[in-house]
Order: C-alpha cells, then structure tokens, then sequence
C-alpha cells in the first residue's frame, strides 16, 4: 500500500527495476566494482547497463572513482572508472507499529544499519500518538536531521491484515488515515504492509536467513502470522492477504478464532493459547517468561504443552514448505525463545509429513532480529522498491 507517490508499475518500470535492483546487489556482494565487471556479472547488454548506472549516479544512490586504491595502473588511456554504493545517498528509515510498542530503524543505501530503537506504550493509544513516538525515536537515531536524500520514503509495518489499494479484506485492523498522518509528518511517500511480513524480509536480509532467497517465516506471538520471501522479493499474494498461516486449520472441532473460524493454528499456539493450555494442565504463570521459567525448572507440563504447541506448528509448516519449496524456515515471537523445547517437536513433525525429497535441504532456524524485524523489513522494503527511482 502506497501513500503520496503515483504508482508507475508498468511492465517497462518493473524491468528497469529489477535492473536496477541486480546493479545494486551486485555492488553490495562484492564492493567495488568497474563497469566491465559489472556487465560480467550481471549479464546485461553494454546499452542497457549504461543506461542503468546513469540513473543511479544521477540518483546519487553509486558513486564513481577514477580507480581502486589497490588497482594495478592501466597501461594507457584512462584509469578504469569504478563504482561504489554510497553510503552518504540518504538514509531509509522503518517504523514498525506493534500491538503494545513502536520501533524504528535506519539504514543507508549501502545497507548498513545506523541504529534501532524501540518504546512500549499502552495498547489504546491513538495514531496520532504512536506517530509522535515514532518521530521521537527518528529523531534520537538521525540527530534530529533526517536526510532522505535519494531514498524519498519510509517503509511502515502495521498489525494485521492488509490489502491491495482496492482490495477488500473479510477482517482487517483500522488504519484509516494513517498512511497520510505519516505523510504529512515526515514528507515523504509512505510504504505500508504487514509487520510480519516485513519481519521475514528483514531475516532474509539481516538476520537468520540472511543470504537465502526462498524463506519461510512464522511469528509465534500474540498472534500467529507469517511471511514468504520467493526469489529474494516479498510473495504478498494477490490482493496481499499471503502469510496468514495462523489461521491454517489444525482441529476442525476446535476452538472458535477471532478470524471467524475453528481451530486455527493461533489457537494453539499463539502465547495466549500455550499459557491457557498450561493452567489447563495444573501449571501458574501469567507471561511467556513465567512459563519458560517453569520450562527450566523441568516442569513437565510446561514441556508437554510446548510440545504439543510445536508438533501443530510443524505440521502446519510442512504443508506450507510442500506447496513453496523453500530452503529455510525462520521461527520468531516470543514462544521461540523456548529454543528447543519448541524447535524439537517442529522438527519431528515437519520431517515426518514433509516430502522425503526436501527432508535434507531445509534449514529450520530461529529468527534473530527480534522485536525490531519489522521496521528493518520497511526499510527493505524502501531500498529495494523505491530508493532509486524517486528522482
């Protein structure tokens, strides 16, 4: 969802884009690079790739240098031009509008990160109020001087549920008026989507799968949601609605699912579902942390509702790793923190209803951002979609 930029997302734009995006990942993986090189690598035609790296030196996204502080001199002519990323481009800030918390992060061009910082606050605030802690905590990581420059938006998580513009979805968190609060505060065009999603983004980035380009990601939170990251872009689905695998059936005479149907997995494992199901089972505790304290203490029944919880996860990750074939799973939430009292079981159950074939080509890996994933996957998100083509 896109707020205070026209949208130019035609069939020529998305080619260009994705030659933009191979240039630039090119210059991240291996640093400097001259044009030679680059057409070496990237396989672009001699036309097309000068076309290309025009745009971002005029962007100010790469910059030239006449040569390599180690390059070895050219015989004659000029000395071979090279090309860097740069990092004084502008800086790319995430916002990620949790349940009960704000975080926020930024970033360069280059990909490194400048800082996060994060403030809980009580859950009946309104936007306008979460807004004002947002721009607080910009402030304190950019020294009240934000430079946009090159990257002309801010990408932003929100809870729940989000469509396409136009789309329409059967249960959805308000949010109206929000992406134009955010406009009009920091001046820029607004990129909106799911917090979860934007999570598993910023793991195949930053964080646990860093490197992978096909990840499966599952928050076991409050709520229990998810992301799919194919081909190293974020899968949103077509009226993006993708990731919700919370709400994938597990018991069909379960419980009732504030989605409207039965037996959802955030049923059972959510952090809410687990610690019932604990005092179900004769256990006390009122948080996550009183329940892995129990877990460490040996409590059996702490380890038998984890496992249960686990089993239905793995089980609901197998049917989703045989339709996307991915090549890691990410966990993440506070219910990962119970390592491998969770992970186990998920394991088990993911190898034995998985194909025999992907049994051994599958990574399952705890994430490792933590609560700030969701605003670095809005800063992805601005980096790859829209730094270099806001001029």
């Amino acid at each position: 969802m896109l707020c205070g930029m026209q949208s130019h997302d035609g069939p020529l734009a998305r080619l260009r884009r994705g030659h933009e995006e191979l240039v630039l990942d090119l210059l991240r993986k291996h640093g400097r690079l001259s044009r030679g090189e680059l057409g070496t690598h990237s396989r672009l035609s001699r036309t097309t790739l000068y076309d290309i790296v025009g745009g971002l030196l005029a962007s100010g996204a790469v910059v030239a240098s006449a040569s390599a502080p180690d390059a070895a001199p050219r015989k004659r002519g000029r000395p071979v031009e090279t090309l860097t990323l740069n990092p004084e481009a502008g800086q790319a800030i995430g916002i990620d509008f949790a349940r009960r918390g704000v975080h926020v992060a930024a970033a360069n061009v280059a990909h490194e990160i400048v800082g996060s910082a994060s403030e809980p606050h009580a859950a009946d605030l309104t936007w306008a109020e979460r807004t004002d802690i947002a721009q607080r905590l910009v402030r304190s990581l950019t020294g009240g001087a934000l430079q946009f420059g090159a990257l002309s938006a801010i990408g932003v998580g929100v809870v729940g549920p989000l469509t396409d513009p136009g789309g329409e979805a059967a249960y959805s968190r308000d949010i109206d008026g929000l992406p134009e609060l955010l406009h009009k505060r920091f001046g820029v065009p607004v990129l909106l989507d799911n917090n979860t999603r934007l999570a598993a983004l910023a793991e195949s980035v930053w964080g646990a799968a860093a490197g992978d380009e096909d990840v499966v990601y599952l928050r076991l939170s409050h709520g229990v949601g998810g992301g799919l990251v194919v081909g190293g872009s974020l899968h949103r689905g077509a009226y993006g609605l993708s990731g919700e695998f919370g709400h994938i059936t597990v018991d069909t005479a379960g419980a009732p699912c504030e989605c409207g149907g039965v037996g959802c997995l955030e049923t059972v494992a959510s952090v809410g579902a687990v610690l019932d199901s604990y005092r179900a089972a004769g256990g006390r505790a009122d948080d996550i942390a009183a329940l892995l304290a129990a877990l460490d203490s040996g409590d059996p029944a702490a380890r038998d509702v984890l496992r249960a919880a686990g089993s239905q996860v793995g089980t609901v990750l197998a049917a989703v790793c045989n339709a996307v074939g991915p090549g890691v799973i990410v966990i993440g939430g506070e219910l990962a923190a119970a390592g491998a009292a969770l992970t186990g079981p998920v394991e088990e159950a993911l190898n034995a209803h998985i194909l025999p074939l992907s049994r051994h080509r599958l990574d399952l890996r705890q994430a490792t951002l933590g609560e700030v994933g969701g605003a670095l996957g809005g800063i992805r998100l601005v980096l790859r979609e829209f730094s270099v083509l806001s001029r």
